[in-house]
């Protein structure tokens, strides 16, 4: 991969955002590797959990690669309704590797130092948990460029953040900091250097990567259903669930370690 670069080893994906001399700006080709790595990462049984981070970068990243910007928004085509409707089919393609996040059946981690900023935010509001350094900072930026952000941002920080919060982000761009995003919960915590993140994090990848994948595998399942459900809703499809899938090897295994009083290992 030109963009990223992937290293798995105790169960978990680390994955690093890899285009310092571009401060980890999000290209075309950026777009199109992520989403295939996470959809490999979903699909291969030795991965439990991901953590993503901006790598060697100064920043996570610096938002979208404004080339790319450019040659979105810049495409010559003779009839307007037919350009419009490739316009629109362009941003559900960026999209789509966000949503990738999110449909991926592992915990994926965010490991946020420098800035994070435009498409960043949305990339980050793709995972489930969040944690940055006190020098981070976290900026909506498309409205300084005449923009409605269109990646999820708008749709995904509101269920994460109070609704005024991310008004006050959206309507004027401003830096929140590491330490502010950890009082809004935009993170779960903040760290005082990129280093103790960094062990933290992967401290609590370990943890994850040690419990029933096929339970990790549903809780986000059925986390990522209660959302969008009311709690009627969600209390039938998790009956149904745990139906269909309480009954596994993995709850033999726990049950077991827990007589025997050893950490239970789970097939991948």
């Amino acid at each position: 991969m030109e963009t990223l670069l992937l290293k798995i080893q105790n169960h978990i994906a680390h994955l690093s955002i890899n285009r310092p001399d571009k401060a980890n700006a999000l290209s075309q080709t950026f777009w199109r590797e992520f989403r295939e790595v996470f959809e490999h990462i979903d699909e291969n049984p030795e991965v439990r959990v991901v953590v993503l981070d901006g790598g060697t970068s100064k920043h996570f990243s610096a938002g979208i690669d404004l080339n790319l910007l450019m040659s979105v928004t810049q495409k010559a085509v003779s009839c307007e309704g037919r350009g419009r409707e490739k316009l629109r089919k362009e941003i559900l393609q960026l999209q789509a590797p966000i949503n990738a996040i999110a449909d991926c059946s592992k915990p994926v981690l965010a490991a946020i130092h420098g800035g994070c900023i435009g498409a960043g935010i949305d990339l980050i509001c793709g995972c489930d948990m969040r944690y940055c350094t006190d020098d981070s900072f976290f900026t909506i930026k498309e409205i300084d460029m005449g923009m409605v952000a269109d990646l999820g941002t708008l749709q995904r920080l509101p269920k994460l953040i109070g609704e005024g919060m991310v008004r006050e982000m959206a309507f004027t761009g401003r830096n929140i900091t590491g330490q502010e995003a950890a009082k809004i919960g935009l993170v779960n915590r903040s760290f005082p250097d990129n280093q103790t993140m960094l062990d933290e994090v992967l401290i609590l990848a370990e943890q994850i990567a040690q419990k029933s994948p096929l339970s990790i595998r549903g809780t986000k399942h059925i986390l990522n259903y209660s959302r969008e459900h009311s709690i009627a809703d969600g209390l039938d499809y998790i009956a149904t669930w745990n139906a269909g899938l309480l009954l596994s090897n993995d709850l033999q295994e726990a049950f077991t370690a827990k007589i025997q009083k050893r950490i239970p290992k789970f097939e991948d």
